[in-house]
This record gives C-alpha cells, sequence and structure tokens, in this order.
C-alpha cells in the first residue's frame, strides 16, 4: 500500500511505522496526544481561514463582474471620410 503525501511519493507502510517510533522516541508518550490535539486544531484553523479567503475572492469577483456589468459601453462614432 502506498500512500500519496504530496512530495513524498513512494512511503509505504514500514516507513510511516519507523517515522511514528522516531517520532514517539523523541517526544515520549505524554506528549503525543497532546501533540495530536494541536496538530488537528492547526490544521482545522488552516482550512478555516482557507475557506473564509475562498469565500472572501469569490464574493469580490462577483462584484467586480457586476461593476463591469453596470457600466455603459462606450459608443463608437463611425469614421468621417
Amino acid at each position: 500500500m502506498k500512500l500519496p503525501f504530496g512530495f513524498i511519493e513512494n512511503i509505504g507502510p514500514a516507513h510511516l511505522l519507523i517515522c511514528l517510533a522516531i517520532i514517539l522516541v523523541l517526544f515520549g508518550g505524554k506528549r503525543l496526544p497532546e501533540l495530536a490535539r494541536s496538530l488537528g486544531r492547526s490544521l482545522g484553523e488552516f482550512k478555516k481561514g482557507r475557506e473564509e479567503g475562498e469565500l472572501l475572492a469569490h464574493e469580490k469577483a462577483k462584484q467586480a463582474m457586476e461593476d463591469l456589468k453596470k457600466e455603459e459601453p462606450v459608443k463608437v462614432e463611425d469614421p468621417k471620410v
């Protein structure tokens, strides 16, 4: 089973277990739940900010299109010969 992780293309279950073991050794068992909660909250805040940014961009684009539709086109006169 290969899990796509963006820039890490060929990561398998063995590699994932090794990474988790290293994290467990570095931070200890007591801090892992705290780190997981912090990571989850950070991802939630990032997702919320991204959605707000997308909504704002869509609103601005919609407003710009409405403003363009309201403007009267410039009348061009025929050239005089």
